[in-house]
């Protein structure tokens, strides 16, 4: 075909005479086979599979290079190398067998690795390791996680978990939340009986603050049974005694402080009261229960 020439016309080219002693030249590779074909040369001249990996290797490193130079061919290009590389070295052991999980709970890596199982005797080189954190980062338990590989065969997964901070009631379904009110879909909440009780439309979202005023209150928390959320503004805690304890709706802290104070000069806590209101600030009132009570399920939420 004629050559051309930037900035001109097309310029005729003379056949050269074929020399005798001109070496043959041999047609060039295919773009997604280059990889292979020096795995199988290094086979047939007798190299480790350590070695061949790493010329492929570098046949790799290359077409990585080409990708960043050239854009969405390159990147084409990139993904068959990648593709002819990992198929060529399953044959040799570099497929997925082992699988380690690090920084998860019990109950967080039972679900992780539900996630990972379908790596198992995957090419290890062709894994999208993208990919696979996205998918570990799609269980409720993970935070955020990082995926690596290790050759010849492991997978490294290390998670950030999300802690369970409480149970939420909400229309009489229980759900395990986070700190942030997140629901942890995988978490059974009959595993979790130390973690307190919250009930009620909105409560998830605003747990946090309440629980660890309470907590900081070892003789409150000791007699919690719940926290409700009563009309998406204010929380009433019951007691596992059946007393009521009634918060305001702004500045609980000091509600609290106030019934702090009630309790050290009178074991208010100890009295048997059915309610104690401390809605209005300075001004408790009380009501006095008339017979024996014994706690009553909490219903479905408010």
């Amino acid at each position: 075909m004629p050559a051309a020439v930037r900035g001109g016309g097309r310029k005729s080219v003379s056949p050269r005479g074929k020399s005798p002693n001109s070496p043959r030249v041999k047609p060039a590779a295919p773009k997604g086979g280059q990889a292979a074909m020096k795995l199988r040369a290094a086979r047939g001249v007798g190299l480790s599979p350590k070695i061949a990996v790493g010329a492929a290797g570098g046949v790799l490193l290359l077409g990585l290079v080409v990708a960043l130079a050239t854009g969405g061919r390159g990147g084409a290009l990139a993904d068959s190398l990648t593709q002819g590389l990992a198929s060529q070295t399953t044959g040799m052991g570099f497929t997925v067998q082992e699988i380690h999980v690090a920084g998860a709970t019990p109950a967080g890596e039972e679900a992780i690795r539900a996630v990972l199982a379908p790596a198992k005797g995957q090419a290890i080189l062709g894994l999208d390791l993208a990919t696979v954190r996205q998918g570990v980062e799609n269980v409720g338990w993970v935070e955020n996680a990082k995926v690596v590989r290790l050759l010849p065969n492991t997978l490294m997964v290390e998670v950030k978990e999300r802690g369970a901070l409480a149970v939420w009631q909400k229309n009489g379904r229980l759900l395990v939340i986070d700190g942030a009110g997140r629901t942890i879909p995988e978490a059974d909440p009959a595993a979790f009986p130390q973690l307190p009780l919250v009930v009620g439309q909105g409560a998830e979202t605003v747990a946090a603050d309440i629980l660890k005023s309470v907590a900081s209150r070892p003789r409150l928390k000791s007699r919690v049974e719940a926290l409700v959320r009563v009309d998406e503004r204010r929380w009433d805690i019951h007691l596992k005694d059946g007393s009521i304890i009634l918060l305001p709706a702004v500045d609980e802290e000091s509600a609290l402080i106030e019934l702090d104070l009630l309790d050290r000069r009178d074991a208010i806590l100890e009295a048997g009261l059915e309610r104690i209101d401390l809605r209005e600030p300075g001004a408790p009132a009380f009501r006095r229960r008339q017979t024996a009570q014994v706690s009553a399920p909490i219903e479905g939420g408010v």
